[in-house]
């Protein structure tokens, strides 16, 4: 498994450097990895997801744990060296992992194919949210997502009713999966280090009794937040019939997500 000085050397060799228009912050704990992989449960021909793979060190231990790993990379140069390095024990996806409305890029998902599969991954930070989001709402074949991001993200995604963190990404996420914090990683075990703290997380599919349009509700909530400070009836109308228990003068952010589901049924 690669160390900071074997991240180093690659990358001099080939006269790269991390770039942070691409928000590049590999990963070189080796126990983070080993736990990132741990925690996925990865088994031996299992299909594996991975964006940002820089110089392969999550890439290298998805291959020891057997996957059969899809890589997606941007940067034509760690592209270049993931191909060099790895050859055909990985499929490698070159360009961005997000396409048009930030969905997916189709090129990704024709690697993916019809096969159920996981999201591994220490993700840039940028791609993070909409990543997440899109493989929740649109991706039934994803199993799962194990993946590094910002610990406000992670905070955002974990926020229960009444909590300033809660917004969207996290009524969407425990709407429709079940979040897991796996751990908390501080910078050290980043190069270069980020000036964030990183939180590792694990969000799995969650099936509702009673199927919604995931998309719209998306919107509704979307809607509702957009103006978070503002009582219910002054966002949706004096007039508009609320259902039992719900308050017109409460905010968006007090309500729960069968609360926010029953008042979108309404809508």
């Amino acid at each position: 498994m690669q160390s900071l000085t074997d991240i180093r050397n690659l990358l001099e060799v080939r006269g790269l450097k991390p770039l942070k228009q691409f928000g590049q912050n590999f990963l070189h704990d080796q126990n983070q990895i080993r736990r990132l992989v741990e925690a996925a449960g990865i088994e031996p021909g299992d299909r594996v997801l991975e964006i940002g793979p820089g110089t392969g060190a999550l890439t290298e231990a998805l291959l020891e744990a057997g996957a059969e790993v899809i890589a997606c990379e941007i940067d034509t140069g760690l592209a270049d060296l993931v191909a060099d390095r790895f050859g055909d024990q990985v499929q490698l996806v070159r360009g961005d992992c997000l396409g048009a409305g930030r969905r997916l890029s189709p090129d990704v998902e024709k690697v993916l194919g019809d096969e159920p599969w996981s999201l591994v991954a220490n993700l840039p930070y940028q791609a993070a949210s909409p990543v997440m989001v899109d493989l929740l709402m649109h991706q039934p074949r994803c199993r799962g997502q194990f993946v590094t991001i910002q610990k406000e993200v992670a905070d955002r995604l974990l926020a229960s009713p009444g909590e300033k963190a809660r917004g969207p990404l996290g009524i969407l996420a425990s709407t429709f999966g079940t979040i897991e914090r796996i751990g908390v990683i501080p910078p050290s075990c980043f190069w270069p280090q980020p000036k964030v703290v990183s939180a590792m997380v694990a969000l799995r599919p969650l099936e509702l009794e009673q199927e919604i349009d995931r998309q719209a509700y998306a919107r509704f909530v979307t809607m509702l937040f957009s103006s978070r400070r503002k009582q219910l009836g002054r966002i949706l109308g004096r007039d508009r019939r609320l259902p039992e228990g719900i308050e017109p003068s409460w905010r968006p952010e007090v309500l729960t997500n069968e609360q926010l589901i029953a008042l979108f049924r309404l809508d």
